[in-house]
């Protein structure tokens, strides 16, 4: 390999410059580094021996870390800085001599790594030179071929100059021929047109306004489309064709407005194909549609005009004219109203037509489709999601209608109470106008001009009259209770014509509204309101002290005041009731409720009376058992007086009628014959339940002879009169009736009969069981003896519990008897034993067999 100062001389032969690279061999190793001179000498450099030894790059790699070194890493390093930082620090020379080795090392590995490349070096120097040459010579192509391109483009640019020109010619000249070409169809077309409406001038009913308007379409668009205009003979044409189209414009509203008038679907189709194909048909619509609106609009505030309206009725702004607050002066209020009304019919009547008219629109627009094009009008008036034209047409007009009835109330109190107080016939005016518009759209296949919603907001307008009108029926009403029934005075019981008068006053209101079922329905539970109140109020009436419960003597003052309230609450009842079968039977879901209370209060009025003559029609009857039915002789079989508890009984029950029934059912026709009311229905309840009571005591006594057995027979005999003369018809109390009928053959029957006797039937399986105890042995002890209870008390438990916990009572004393016989080793028992076993069992099943 070459010597260092023949690599040196061989890369930089004639520069005398101090680079490093050529410094590099004059650089003395100062350092005792041995891998340095190894690095300097000849023979350690070889084409493949690494570049770099691992002890310089162990010292290179240590300046990163170096905190002097490791600044000149940095992007942002300043040498000024560092060298006032050096200078600051008190050891700038130690500072230097550091960096002078850094320097040392650095030049030392640079000069290895030039000895390591040379061979690299040396190549690419030679190929530095070979595209120099390759330069100069592509550097004088370059020139050849400018020079050529400038000789062929002063060849070329005359000829393209012309040929530029030409075409240019060639352009003017096609687009005068276009232009030519429009003009004459232009003029063609115009004079089709004039044609057409020379022969309309001829005969006007010729007029073909439909081919009219397409002429008329297709020659402006030529014109737009093509920018015709300028020319003079188009100009010329054109102020003729537009002439043509406010003639064809107005013709065609004239039919259409006419067909829409009359509902004539052919015209109002041939107006809208006209104003289609002028191409002006949605805006058409649109202006249609905001007339119809402005003509409803002007409908409304023309007939709530109280101005217009006091003036039409001759009362001006003198004498009968209109005040303040809209109220006409004195004179003028009847005219006024009148006026007011006919407005009213006649705004409804233009509200109808205006929504006839659209609908119609609408159904011809749905319907009427392009001869040419096929193309749905109604597509080219409406988008997708756009509202029906009747629609659009409603909502403004239901708005108009609710601001003014809005500013009505508010502001006239004339109108407010002529449509407060009339508010039914108001109803009617709306409800008419939805009938008749829904019977006049109602075509199959089409749909209805207005939808339920659209209804509801119609009515919904006039909300704030129908809550003052139904108020104002709460008032009344609740005034006339108020009057008949004052808080003040509880001892005051209404005569029957005060009641009348509130009956005829909720028959009136009723009736003002009964042809409209919703607003009946509202006024019925304006009046179910009131009658709560009158129920409220009454029972307030009601006299609750002993005075009203008393049954020992003539009726106190305060039980007629009970009779009295008893018979004008029945009475309003029934009469109320009447009134609804009338109605549908909803207004009888409205009404119940308060009719209910109404039928509670009466009954409260009286109630506490029956059951006091009940209780004390119990206690006779309980003196049955301290009668002696055992007693045996014919003395007291052929005794024909009642008991002494009977005939107390019967004293009882006299009295009851004469003193209190008679009050409450004034005839025993009127109990048998009348629909049953409050208190027939009591009287009804009373006798079912002394005639039970009765039978169920008379099975109880025991020991029973014979000739206990005949007097019992006449007492039940004189029971069965006294009832059926005083209290209610026997015949008509059903079971209580049969029972007492079949109780009296039964107790004569032999044991041995009793089991397969139809009698039993009619009995209760207690009463059969319990007379059976007085036909055993003293052994056989009845479940009021068991446990050791008094008649009453056995009673009241009885009227606790069902017929099946009865028997068990009854079969417990059974299984107590079959146990005592035999415990004494006998063998037989008596005849009711058995019977009472299989009736028992038998009769439980067959009347709560599901509890068997």
């Amino acid at each position: 390999m070459a010597s260092p100062a023949i690599q040196r001389s061989s890369l930089h032969p004639s520069s005398p410059s101090s680079s490093p690279l050529q410094r590099l061999s004059t650089f003395k190793d100062r350092t005792s580094n041995p891998t340095s001179a190894i690095a300097a000498t000849p023979g350690s450099s070889s084409p493949t021996a690494s570049p770099f030894s691992p002890p310089s790059a162990s010292a290179l790699d240590s300046f990163a870390s170096d905190p002097i070194f490791s600044a000149f890493f940095s992007p942002d390093f300043d040498s000024a800085r560092f060298s006032s930082a050096a200078l600051s620090s008190g050891s700038a020379a130690a500072r230097a001599e550091k960096l002078q080795d850094g320097i040392r090392l650095l030049e030392k590995q640079l000069r290895s790594e030039v000895l390591s490349r040379h061979h690299d070096l040396l190549s690419q120097l030679s190929s530095l030179k070979d595209a120099d040459s390759a330069l100069s010579a592509l550097r004088s192509a370059v020139s050849n071929l400018q020079s050529s391109v400038r000789r062929v483009r002063s060849e070329i640019a005359d000829p393209h100059r012309q040929i530029r020109a030409k075409t240019l010619q060639l352009s003017n000249l096609h687009h005068t021929t276009e232009l030519l070409q429009f003009t004459i169809r232009v003029l063609r077309l115009s004079k089709k047109l004039r044609d057409v409406m020379a022969a309309g001038e001829a005969e006007p009913e010729k007029l073909d306004l439909a081919k009219a308007a397409q002429l008329h379409c297709e020659i402006l668009s030529l014109c737009n489309e093509n920018e015709l205009s300028g020319i003079v003979v188009i100009d010329e044409e054109l102020n003729w064709v537009y002439e043509a189209g406010q003639k064809l414009r107005s013709e065609g509203m004239r039919v259409l407005e006419r067909g829409l008038e009359a509902l004539n679907q052919a015209e109002v189709g041939a107006g809208l194909q006209v104003f289609y194909n002028l191409g002006e048909l949605r805006a058409t619509v649109d202006g249609l549609i905001s007339k119809y609106k402005s003509q409803g609009v002007k409908s409304v505030t023309v007939a709530l005009d109280m101005k217009a309206i006091s003036a039409s009725s001759g009362g001006g702004y003198g004498p009968g004219g209109i005040q303040r607050s809209g109220t006409p002066q004195i004179g003028g209020g009847a005219k006024a109203k009148d006026a007011l009304w006919q407005r009213m019919n006649t705004c409804m009547d233009q509200l109808h037509s205006i929504v006839i008219a659209v609908w119609h629109l609408q159904r011809v627009l749905s319907k009427k489709r392009d001869p040419f094009t096929h193309v749905l009008l109604l597509d080219e008036v409406m988008q997708e999601g756009d509202p029906m034209l009747t629609d659009r047409v409603w909502e403004a007009l239901v708005k108009s209608f609710a601001n003014q009835m809005k500013s009505a109330f508010t502001a006239s109190s004339f109108v407010k109470e002529i449509f407060t107080v009339g508010y039914p016939k108001l109803y009617s005016l709306i409800e008419n106008l939805l009938e008749r518009i829904a019977r006049d759209t109602d075509v199959k296949g089409v749909m209805p001009a207005i939808s339920l919603e659209g209804k509801d907001q119609m009515v919904a307008s006039v909300e704030t009259f129908q809550t003052a009108f139904l108020a104002l029926c709460l008032s009344r009403l609740s005034d006339l209770v108020n009057t008949v029934f004052p808080v003040s005075s509880r001892g005051s019981v209404p005569s029957k014509d005060h009641i009348s008068r509130i009956v005829s006053r909720i028959q009136e209101e009723i009736e003002s509204v009964q042809p409209n079922g919703r607003l009946t329905l509202l006024v019925l539970r304006e009046i179910s309101k009131v009658l709560l109140l009158l129920a409220e109020r009454a029972e307030y009436q009601i006299s609750t002290g002993p005075e009203a419960r008393q049954v020992t003597g003539p009726a106190t003052p305060a039980q007629l005041k009970n009779f009295a309230l008893c018979q004008h609450l029945q009475e309003i009842h029934a009469r109320i009731s009447s009134m609804l079968t009338g109605l549908p039977a909803v207004a009888s879901d409205v009404l119940s409720p308060a009719l209910g209370t109404i039928y509670g209060v009466a009954c409260d009025s009286v109630t506490t009376l029956f059951q006091a003559m009940l209780d004390r029609l119990e206690s006779c009857i309980l003196q049955l058992h301290e009668q002696n039915f055992g007693a045996l002789g014919m003395d007291a079989a052929m005794d024909n007086n009642a008991s002494p508890y009977m005939e107390e009984l019967q004293k009882c029950i006299l009295l009851y009628r004469s003193e209190f029934l008679s009050r409450l059912l004034p005839s025993t026709k009127s109990i048998s014959t009348a629909a049953e009311n409050i208190c027939t229905r009591l009287v009804r309840s009373m006798a079912s339940r002394v005639l039970i009571f009765f039978i169920r005591h008379a099975s109880l006594v025991r020991p029973l002879s014979e000739s206990g057995k005949l007097r019992m027979a006449r007492d039940m005999a004189e029971l069965e009169l006294a009832v059926g003369q005083n209290l209610f018809p026997v015949e008509q109390l059903g079971p209580p009736y049969r029972a007492l009928r079949a109780f009296r053959p039964v107790i004569f029957l032999e044991t041995s009969q009793l089991g397969a006797s139809p009698l039993l039937q009619d009995l209760p399986p207690s009463v059969i069981l319990h007379h059976l105890y007085s036909r055993g042995p003293e052994e056989l002890q009845s479940p009021m003896q068991r446990n050791k209870l008094s008649p009453l008390q056995y009673s009241l438990w009885m009227d606790s519990q069902g017929e099946d916990q009865i028997w068990k009572g009854i079969k417990a004393t059974l299984d107590d008897y079959e146990a005592k016989v035999r415990a004494r080793g006998d063998k037989e028992f008596s005849p009711v034993y058995p019977l009472m076993l299989r009736l028992g069992s038998s009769l439980s099943e067959r009347n709560f067999p599901q509890k068997s």
